[in-house]
């Protein structure tokens, strides 16, 4: 059993990071959410009914990009796959680029990114349907630590422009705090939430000097060992 009685409510625009040791079902809860998994029990239950297709974005650990294609080309295939034409399609592709830092590079194929520039086109790709809920899987854990400062910036100014919710698991205390607006800690498996923790931080260039950045990482470190016991 990787879950265990764990109960979670999304709003919308939301900001949570899901935090807790390797194998406590972070990543299984977000599969749950997606629907590539099926509860043995419980339910999820939707607003409004169901997702439609393209309501939810999900991006993986590896970026997972077709070797042989662009980062267009990319971008393009969630689109490609519901039927949508590629003259129709490129205004939003370019406009997903765009949006993640990589005007120029439409045209560069995956050997020729770097892993920050791979992981970017993979947050192109799954904003490219405009979701209503984008899922994010340790996307930034591989990457060294200035890239993933910048990434995890930049997410966040995607996030704001672009109003979705968004739920990122995540192994960081630091990178929970900096990103998230609710940090959910998990206990070990069979997971359950423990505890969540509000943030009122709006997390900017000098964040991770600011005492109060300082205070919400020993909240979350307290809390996480409380949790691990």
């Amino acid at each position: 059993m990787a879950l265990r009685d764990a109960s979670l409510r999304l709003a919308s625009a939301d900001f949570v990071a899901l935090l807790g040791p390797s194998g406590c079902g972070k990543s299984t809860l977000l599969r749950l959410i997606a629907g590539l998994d099926q509860p043995d029990d419980g339910e999820l239950v939707w607003d409004g009914g169901p997702p439609a297709p393209g309501d939810i974005g999900y991006v993986f650990q590896d970026a997972t990009l077709l070797p042989w294609a662009t980062a267009e080309e990319n971008v393009f295939l969630p689109l490609r796959l519901r039927g949508v034409s590629r003259a129709a399609a490129m205004p939003a592709v370019t406009a997903a680029l765009h949006r993640v830092g990589l005007a120029g590079f439409e045209k560069a194929r995956s050997r020729q990114l770097s892993g920050g520039m791979r992981m970017r086109v993979s947050i192109a790709r799954a904003l490219v349907t405009k979701p209503r809920l984008l899922l994010m899987d340790e996307p930034f854990a591989a990457l060294d630590e200035f890239t993933r400062h910048k990434l995890q910036a930049d997410l966040l100014g995607v996030w704001r422009d672009a109003g979705c919710t968004v739920v990122f698991v995540t192994h960081s205390i630091y990178e929970a705090a900096f990103l998230a607006r609710r940090i959910v800690l998990m206990t070990p498996r069979p997971g359950r939430i423990d505890r969540e923790i509000a943030s009122a931080l709006v997390s900017g260039p000098e964040t991770r000097l600011d005492p109060a950045y300082a205070a919400l990482v020993a909240e979350i470190s307290h809390g996480m060992a409380e949790a691990l016991r």
